[in-house]
Parts: C-alpha cells; sequence; structure tokens
C-alpha cells in the first residue's frame, strides 16, 4: 500500500500550487483522506481532510478559505489546491488515509497510511 505525494516546489508569496496523491495497492473506499503538514521542529498539523465520496471536507483553522481539498475516485487521487500562499505555510506536506473519523484528524495523527511527503517552500 502505498501513498504518493507530488506537486510541491518554490513558490512566491501570493502564488499557488496543487498537491497530488495517488493512492495504490489497495481500494481506499472505506478512508476518509487528506493532508498534514510538518515544519521541523515542530507538531505535524492537520490541513484538510476529505470524505472518500467528497461529500465532507475539513481544514485547518489556518486555511482560511485559500485551500481546496477534493478527490477523484476514479483515480484513488486526493489533490489540495493552495491559492494565496504565505511564507508560513512553508512546510512538508504529507498525505494520508485512514477510517478515522475527520473530525478528529485535528487532534489525533494515527492515520493507516502516511506518504512520503512534499516540500512546499513559500518565499517573500
Amino acid at each position: 500500500v502505498q501513498l504518493q505525494a507530488s506537486g510541491g516546489g518554490l513558490v512566491q508569496a501570493g502564488g499557488s500550487l496543487r498537491l497530488s496523491c495517488v493512492g495504490s495497492g489497495r481500494t481506499f473506499s472505506s478512508d476518509n483522506m487528506g493532508w498534514f503538514r510538518q515544519v521541523p521542529g515542530k507538531e505535524r498539523e492537520f490541513v484538510a481532510g476529505i470524505t472518500w465520496s467528497g461529500a465532507s471536507t475539513y481544514y485547518g483553522y489556518f486555511v482560511k478559505d485559500r485551500f481546496t481539498i477534493s478527490i477523484d475516485n476514479a483515480k484513488n487521487t486526493v489533490y489540495l489546491q493552495m491559492n494565496s500562499l504565505e511564507p508560513d505555510d512553508t512546510a512538508v506536506y504529507y498525505c494520508a488515509a485512514s477510517s478515522l473519523d475527520l473530525g478528529y484528524w485535528y487532534i489525533r495523527h494515527d492515520m493507516d497510511y502516511w506518504g512520503k511527503g512534499t516540500l512546499v517552500t513559500v518565499s517573500s
């Protein structure tokens, strides 16, 4: 089972990036999927999550309508569109999949599956 994240890179403040996470090795139809981020020396924090159906989405408090999470079931892929990026968004972004209810993703990090992470750097 693998989650492969991509799409990170260097962008100027105010710019946009779209992250992708492709799941393989099993079906994720019973899982929620989403994104966390981590800065060295700090705890991993919840960014966004989505149910497999796409009907429900949750966002970290800092997102403030700048990010949009979406899912393509046919491709086993979850996306994170990030707009109006700020230097404080600089971090390694990890995708995750879990049967854990999305409401717990704010406080729990015991996801069933993790991707390896993709680095997002926002310059000022």
